[in-house]
């Protein structure tokens, strides 16, 4: 499965044959590395390369370095949680500004309505109007209850996402939307008239998906995204 780590790229050679193995399939979840001596001797390598290059790989999410008796370096496998986890530290650590962010959100999201209004079961859309319902009673019992609507209005976004069937969508739009209602709840105050504005989005949004009307919903979602942008710019957000 390894050959000798080619010199002139050492370091490098030694994290892409064992990431290849492990996204090609050649190593899978749960296998165990062979021990540090003999990965030692298959790269013609150092101990400390070896261990630079392990850390990589493990900062990577590909392998989980365990100490001890039964330590070793285990295989985690390739999963949606790397692309998440680097999309959250981009965004909670402002890394893209709002102008990014929101650009990418338009396209994206836009995406995830039209696909989840092609694909939507019964069941997705019984799923949509329970929460919508859920929604709508938070956002009438007043402003106690209002954090308890941004909560939901979340479960909504990701319940839309989760409509596509498509792990992909379902991952990012998780990541964007705990880090875009950070946002929210820092910069937009919690007024009626903009929740109401925000719940008549999401009315208008699961309508859409129910009718099986793609472009409308792709409308309806890269409008909400621009205005709710718009809102938090004027609150002095960069």
């Amino acid at each position: 499965m390894f050959h000798k780590a080619k010199q002139n790229r050492i370091f490098q050679d030694v994290v892409e044959q064992i990431q290849e193995a492990i996204v090609s399939g050649k190593l899978k979840a749960g296998d165990q590395l062979p021990p540090e001596r003999e990965l030692k001797e298959l790269f013609t390598i150092s101990r400390g390369t070896l261990r630079e290059a392990l850390r990589v790989l493990e900062q990577k999410g590909l392998i989980e370095i365990r100490t001890g008796v039964a330590g070793g370096s285990i295989v985690k496998g390739v999963s949606t949680q790397q692309v998440s986890e680097s999309l959250d530290l981009l965004i909670r650590y402002k890394k893209v500004s709002l102008q990014n962010l929101a650009e990418f959100r338009v396209g994206l999201e836009g995406d995830v309505a039209a696909h989840a209004a092609e694909r939507a079961t019964s069941e997705d859309v019984a799923r949509l109007k329970t929460l919508l319902a859920k929604a709508a009673a938070y956002l009438d019992k007043g402003p106690e209850y209002w954090d308890s609507f941004i909560r939901t209005d979340e479960e909504l976004h990701l319940a839309i996402a989760e409509t596509t069937h498509n792990p992909l969508y379902i991952s990012v739009l998780a990541t964007l939307s705990h880090n875009i209602h950070t946002y929210y709840e820092s910069y937009l105050p919690m007024e009626e008239p903009l929740l109401r504005e925000n719940h008549q989005d999401i009315v208008n949004l699961v309508t859409a998906i129910e009718a099986r009307q793609p472009d409308e919903a792709r409308t309806i979602a890269q409008d909400h995204v621009r205005r709710f942008t718009a809102h938090m710019e004027q609150q002095g957000v960069t």
